[in-house]
């Protein structure tokens, strides 16, 4: 159930087996969630924590007017809300984007990781800090990349982070999403998106159809984003 998990973080650090198991022992319920359910709203109370185990998740937050700006999204692996350990209630709303399933982490359970378990604690602090990360690089893409390199960049950046947990077949990816949504991740329109798509298929370097995405030429695709993976930060930690 959290071998993702594990997997991300073993991506930068050891997990010793002791840490493994405080990591199953914290875990709760799991459920499945069906698509485009809000699984946290802004400023309720949240007594735990959710693992993505499998499918699709975003934050977001919106307007009055409807408007929606997608401001994250989650793979399997990812805490959807580990943060929210501490804040105890997030300014914005977790939606699943397909058929999810999830497990939950009580908050006292990891207190207790942290009273006990030091280094696993600093692994998960570390989590917290990759989405800052994740988020300031889309805040330099909201304010200056162009539509095309903005949507060549997100895919490059789920690319690299679904090849981590096992979820990348020879250049091939899954990502249930409508155009709609990849728009709302980039700040633009449906005919926008559908413009900024149309030219990376016709530049020969990736397709996204059908929440189905595939990279032509990897290479280039990241030449054409300026796509510098160092914010994901996948060297192995300072211990």
């Amino acid at each position: 159930m959290i071998e993702k998990l594990l997997l991300k973080l073993r991506a930068r650090d050891a997990v010793a087996p002791e840490e493994e198991e405080a990591l199953l022992g914290a875990m709760g319920e799991v459920e499945d969630i069906p698509a485009r359910k809000t699984v946290v709203k802004r400023g309720e109370t949240l007594n735990r924590s959710m693992l993505l185990v499998e499918g699709l998740m975003c934050r977001f937050k919106d307007l009055r007017s409807g408007r929606r700006q997608i401001t994250a999204l989650h793979v399997a692996g990812d805490f959807l809300d580990l943060h929210g350990f501490t804040l105890k209630h997030l300014d914005h709303d977790v939606m699943s984007l397909a058929p999810c399933r999830i497990a939950l982490f009580p908050h006292d359970r990891l207190t207790r990781i942290t009273e006990e378990r030091p280094h696993l604690t600093r692994l998960l602090w570390f989590s917290t800090n990759l989405d800052a990360a994740i988020h300031r690089e889309w805040e330099l893409s909201l304010g200056q990349r162009t539509g095309p390199s903005k949507a060549a960049h997100l895919l490059c950046e789920l690319y690299t982070r679904l090849q981590i947990v096992g979820l990348i077949g020879e250049g091939r990816f899954d990502l249930p999403m409508n155009q709609t949504e990849f728009g709302e991740c980039l700040g633009l329109t449906v005919v926008h998106t559908n413009r900024v798509l149309r030219e990376l298929r016709e530049r020969g370097l990736a397709h996204f159809r059908n929440g189905k995405v595939r990279i032509y030429d990897m290479e280039r695709l990241r030449a054409f984003a300026e796509f510098d993976p160092t914010y994901l930060y996948l060297a192995a930690l300072a211990r």
